[in-house]
């Protein structure tokens, strides 16, 4: 493995008496694109909200680029490089697609572009909308977009952050077969431009053309840690993510 870029160590969280996250440790390289895997209930979400700082954990520590972030503010996290996208991704009725990704930018200085540099705004957004197959939506309502074109609409938004790192929760549930396809395309093009990658998701296609790790989870704990092809030979993770023998022989 590369240099870390997020190290997770003992990190705990509860809800009341419900114990959701139980010393959750694991590290994620440089350039890495991870897959976070594990059964409705298990965890994953609560563990990106805490490493975006949406929560605090109860104790361990979220350290990123070196750089103790446990219990930092989202707006801090984000400042320093690391961004998320959510499975229901909430956008505004009043702004258009276009005024949208614009007042992204106009939120921080020193924009360079993932795609293009030394552009101008108006070129930047017309790249990154043409690069998510966005452009003959620009001047509608971000609101008013399907599920699908939402989800492609948070991942420019999160580019627009200039991020070194993006969590992704189920960045496919509910989208078009089709879309799927362009998304991993895109995926791997961010990428590519040295952006790490943590992919909380349940379609494991894209997890076997996307991810070169899976961390799996269950009961809130840390499973497994290991290439997509192998999952279904580690008899922990086929009982508690891939279930009976026919799940088991779909995802071979």
């Amino acid at each position: 493995m590369s240099d870390p870029v997020l190290t997770l160590e003992g990190v705990a969280k509860s809800f009341g008496a419900n114990q959701v996250l139980a010393n959750v440790g694991f590290r994620i390289g440089q350039g890495e694109v991870v897959g976070l895997l594990g059964p409705n209930g298990c965890g994953k979400s609560t563990l990106l909200n805490l490493v975006s700082g949406i929560f605090a954990p109860d104790a361990g520590t979220v350290v990123f680029n070196g750089e103790d972030i446990t219990g930092r503010s989202m707006d801090r996290i984000a400042r320093k490089g690391l961004v998320r996208t959510f499975q229901l991704p909430s956008m505004p009725r009043r702004m258009t697609v276009a005024e949208l990704l614009y007042g992204a930018a106009a939120r921080r200085a020193g924009f360079r572009s993932l795609f293009r540099r030394e552009v101008d705004d108006r070129a930047e957004v017309d790249a990154l909308l043409d690069d998510l197959a966005l452009s003959h939506v620009r001047h509608l309502p971000a609101a008013s977009l399907s599920g699908g074109q939402k989800k492609l609409l948070s991942i420019a938004l999160a580019l627009r952050a200039s991020p070194e790192m993006i969590c992704l929760d189920e960045p496919t549930a509910g989208v078009h077969p089709n879309l799927r396809q362009h998304m991993i395309g895109l995926l791997r093009r961010i990428n590519a431009a040295r952006i790490t990658l943590l992919i909380v998701e349940h379609d494991m296609h894209f997890i076997r053309e996307l991810c070169s790790r899976c961390v799996v989870m269950d009961r809130g704990a840390v499973i497994a840690d290991c290439r997509p092809s192998e999952l279904t030979s580690n008899e922990q993770v086929v009982e508690a993510y891939l279930g009976n023998a026919r799940q088991k022989r779909a995802m071979a």
